[in-house]
């Protein structure tokens, strides 16, 4: 009768075991060791599984970037300016010569392989009502293609006017490498999607897929809230995640070993746009700078982007979201061109050397400063009151030594798809119009005619990118035919 009772007493013993004492002496040294808390309470299996997840976590540097994120908050920032007029290269001041000039430069850059395009593609849709990558997201086009597609078809297409430019008899143009950057809920499906479809045309192996980080969520006075009693809550840390991303997976090494000089950076939610254009890389390596971006008209003084600004007198250029521009600030106009003051909104289109990210991915991680978004965050105690750590690709540019700005026409280049249908703005159905519009203005300039069932305003026609990339080379095509709106048109 005694055998029970010490098997009893083993359970007993094993139930009371405390947590690893060297990694409880670790979480104490950065005041973190309430992650144990409700440990008495745990099953083996439990146990072990926030034992990992805390061994995981890389304690020093995540105590570094709560401290320097916290210090950060409420320190006086340099006063703004508007951007320098020499700074931006507008619509109406740009030439025909300068156009043409740039774009030849940017094709003979992109056959030398010096241009890699990287993709921010870390986002679900959940805005959109669906829990798939943003980028498989179909926003209703006459094709049906995926926001994936649109784009590795406009590389292709620019690897086709690449290969065109270059003399007979010369040796075939490096592919255009894709970074394509997921996050640890997007990584798997991405990577499904794109083998499911076979690359959009393109070639695996130009392809590489590298995922964000995480980062703890924290409370008001900096502790690791609890998603579960044996979980630490984490978030992506960012579309600035991408600088520490692409250093801690090597990608920037992997850049230099191809060749590249040139880094195209954009948004994955944008109908229209131009992935490694040719005439914004010429822009941007005959201006010499580190970094460029191209930029919109703000629409109005209190539409909700962030705009470039310059920090201090002389200072480098930055963004400042719309809720840090004080109204007066806001509404101001500049008298001699008419503009707003601060009218050049960022919508996420970068073009950067890759000397520059090597630099910036290491200042970044130096200074280690996050910005804090304070969120409900789901935890065993209910919906808490805490922060998401974040950084944001536009960090970079106040450590860089020249920035140059590239104005674009928002009805050419900028279609957001962020928000359900039904919204006031940025839904599938206005990024649908939008690039519907434009390409039926292609289409006319080249010769085509349209008919419609319904006004025209509210459709027109789709072409393919592997027609034309920016509507060139549609004559051919378009002269004195006749198409029904909408449609796509393709080879």
């Amino acid at each position: 009768m005694r055998e029970p009772t010490a098997q009893v007493a083993d359970a007993n013993n094993a139930s009371s075991s405390p947590p690893p004492q060297a990694l409880l002496e670790r979480l104490k040294d950065y005041g973190q060791e309430d992650v144990f808390a409700l440990w008495d309470e745990l099953s083996s299996d439990d146990r072990d599984f926030l034992v990992k997840d805390i061994e995981n976590l890389d304690l020093p540097r995540i105590d570094r970037i709560i401290r320097c994120s916290f210090r950060s908050q409420g320190l006086p920032a340099a006063a703004i300016e508007p951007v320098p007029e020499g700074s931006v290269s507008t619509v109406e001041q740009r030439t025909l010569e300068e156009r043409e000039k740039w774009w030849k430069m940017g094709l003979k850059a992109i056959t030398e392989g010096k241009l890699a395009v990287l993709l921010l593609s870390g986002g679900q849709g959940t805005r959109l009502g669906s829990s798939d990558p943003k980028g498989c997201f179909n926003i209703g086009l006459p094709s049906g293609k995926s926001l994936f597609h649109l784009q590795a078809e406009r590389i292709l297409c620019v690897q086709r006017l690449a290969a065109r430019s270059i003399n007979e008899g010369s040796a075939s143009p490096a592919p255009i490498h894709w970074y394509i950057m997921t996050s640890p809920f997007t990584d798997e499906s991405t990577r499904k999607f794109f083998e499911s479809h076979k690359y959009f045309g393109l070639e695996a192996d130009q392809v590489t897929f590298f995922q964000q980080g995480t980062i703890p969520c924290v409370s008001k006075d900096g502790r690791f809230i609890m998603e579960a009693p044996h979980k630490v809550a984490r978030s992506p840390d960012g579309n600035g995640g991408v600088y520490s991303a692409l250093k801690l997976s090597r990608l920037l090494e992997d850049m230099a070993t191809r060749g590249v000089k040139y880094v195209d950076c954009y948004g994955v939610d944008n109908a229209l746009v131009r992935v490694a254009d040719p005439t914004f890389l010429g822009y941007f390596i005959d201006k010499g700078v580190a970094a460029a971006a191209k930029v919109v008209r703000k629409a109005y003084p209190q539409e909700k982007v962030g705009v470039f600004v310059r920090r201090g007198k002389g200072g480098p250029l930055s963004v400042v979201e719309y809720s840090e521009l004080d109204p007066s600030m806001a509404s101001a106009i500049n008298q001699e061109t008419g503009r707003l003051r601060f009218c050049w909104s960022n919508v996420c289109l970068h073009m950067f050397t890759l000397d520059f990210l090597n630099q910036v991915a290491n200042a970044l991680e130096k200074d280690s400063i996050y910005h804090l978004a304070e969120k409900k965050i789901p935890s065993i105690h209910g919906h808490t009151a805490g922060y998401k750590l974040e950084q944001f690709i536009f960090d970079a540019f106040p450590y860089t030594p020249s920035t140059a700005l590239f104005e674009v026409l928002r009805d050419e280049e900028f279609a957001p798809v962020k928000n359900a249908n039904g919204s006031n703005y940025d839904t599938p159905d206005s990024a649908r119009l939008l690039l519907l519009r434009l390409h039926a203005r292609w289409v006319v300039a080249a010769g085509g005619f349209l008919t419609h069932s319904v006004p025209l305003y509210a459709t027109g026609v789709e072409v393919s990118p592997l027609c034309s990339y920016a509507g060139e080379n549609l004559e051919a095509i378009c002269r004195g035919r006749t198409f029904h709106a909408p449609c796509e048109i393709s080879f």
